[in-house]
């Protein structure tokens, strides 16, 4: 997850309503007649990624407001500049119930939910930052969250992203939260040998909500409309890995060891490009694909071309294993969504983003020069609302309870 920032204040428009803007900054609820050229114009301007590094360019799939379609409760804001009001930033954001990590008050079987906001796609325009454009939008959307409820509000960026961070912990008063790796594998020409003595079994959506509301009870981040993800059409199946001597799928956990995940299917919500990348690396990276053409057989891993043109990528979500040699289980299933996307034209990597401690991060197979480990998410309580099962402290003020966080999909 990544977020590209700018950096004072102005208004805020609630469906048909405005409010007068200072200094010729305006933030009203984006209409998708007026507003989706403009807009889709200002992505393809807007490069992602801290400066020094190489970028992303982010071309979503059909309407702007396509990121956060999939949450029930989600918002998208233009501000507009200047007399001609043209559209110069744009920010999203929805909101979800999600585990804190603790057990409910009361009833120590059940976890403890708060409703959050998810604050992303944030961009301003290059020729309209240090206007505090980024700042007004920010203000106007955590006005929206709470007036619909949501007792904080989350984003992610990099840590050297320090425009971000800037803009988040200093101006808006998040603060630094979680830490999470990003992993990256590009898919390759060859199919991915799977391990021996292991077979991988499609769960049925059922058993997959039951298997994860029980795996992620305890951990943070672990939304309470888990149902919803599993029957999007972005979700293409939870697949588990068992010893081949096990029996087959039944109604509850397996007894032995075994590994877990989903897939979802981000290419159908936006497609990516990397630019700003060396000579030397663009350079290498066409030496794979070329000495994998002229020699097939060696099954060279070569990598795709993510420099010239755009790509889709697989999500990897609710990663879990246990049990004895359950991490060659959890490599057997990342080798079998490699070779589902191998499968899917236009599928150039797989991505899975976990926690820092969190034991499944080992057995993930991933390049470490396409994948990044500083990935932090900030977290601002917008407003009170009882202690959620955490006693006297809220949850920013609370340690983690569990190396397990939950990644979203949708957050992705």
């Amino acid at each position: 997850m990544m977020i590209a920032t700018e950096m004072s204040s102005s208004y805020f428009k609630v469906a048909a309503e405005s409010f007068p803007a200072k200094e010729g900054v305006a933030v009203r609820r984006y209409d998708e007649e007026r507003d989706k050229v403009a807009v889709e114009e200002l992505e393809q301007r807007c490069e992602v990624g801290p400066p020094g590094k190489p970028s992303l360019l982010t071309d979503l799939m059909g309407d702007p407001i396509c990121r956060v379609r999939n949450f029930p409760s989600h918002v998208m804001l233009v501000a507009e500049y200047g007399e001609g009001k043209a559209i110069v930033g744009v920010i999203r954001g929805c909101i979800k119930t999600v585990t804190n990590g603790r057990m409910a008050s009361g009833d120590h079987d059940l976890p403890s939910y708060v409703r959050l906001a998810y604050i992303l796609g944030l961009r301003v325009s290059p020729a309209h930052r240090k206007l505090g454009i980024a700042t007004k939008l920010v203000e106007s959307l955590e006005e929206w969250c709470k007036q619909n409820g949501a007792e904080y509000a989350y984003m992610a960026t990099e840590c050297s992203n320090e425009a971000s961070l800037n803009l988040f912990t200093v101006k808006c008063k998040y603060i630094k939260f979680r830490r999470a790796e990003v992993m990256v594998q590009p898919v390759h020409a060859h199919y991915k040998p799977l391990g021996s003595g292991i077979k991988i079994l499609k769960v049925p959506q059922q058993l997959a909500l039951s298997i994860y509301s029980q795996i992620f009870a305890k951990s943070e981040f672990f939304p309470e409309d888990m149902d919803r993800i599993l029957t999007n059409k972005l979700n293409l199946g939870t697949f588990l890995a068992v010893p081949s001597k096990s029996p087959g799928i039944s109604s509850h956990l397996p007894s032995g060891p075994f590994a877990i995940l989903s897939v979802w299917n981000t290419k159908q919500v936006f497609r990516l490009q990397v630019k700003g990348v060396s000579r030397l690396t663009s350079a290498w990276c066409a030496g794979s694909r070329a000495a994998d053409a002229l020699l097939p057989w060696l099954g060279i891993p070569s990598v795709p071309d993510l420099f010239t043109r755009q790509f889709g990528v697989y999500f990897l979500y609710g990663l879990h294993m246990e049990g004895y040699g359950a991490s060659r289980l959890m490599k057997s299933l990342c080798a079998f969504a490699h070779n589902m996307a191998k499968d899917d034209d236009g599928c150039a990597a797989i991505v899975a983003e976990v926690g820092p401690r969190d034991p499944v991060r080992l057995a993930v197979p991933h390049w470490p020069k396409f994948s990044w480990s500083d990935d932090v998410w900030c977290i601002k309580k917008l407003i009170e609302k009882g202690d959620h099962g955490c006693g006297p402290l809220d949850w920013i003020k609370s340690q983690a309870s569990s190396d397990v966080i939950f990644v979203d999909p949708r957050d992705f």
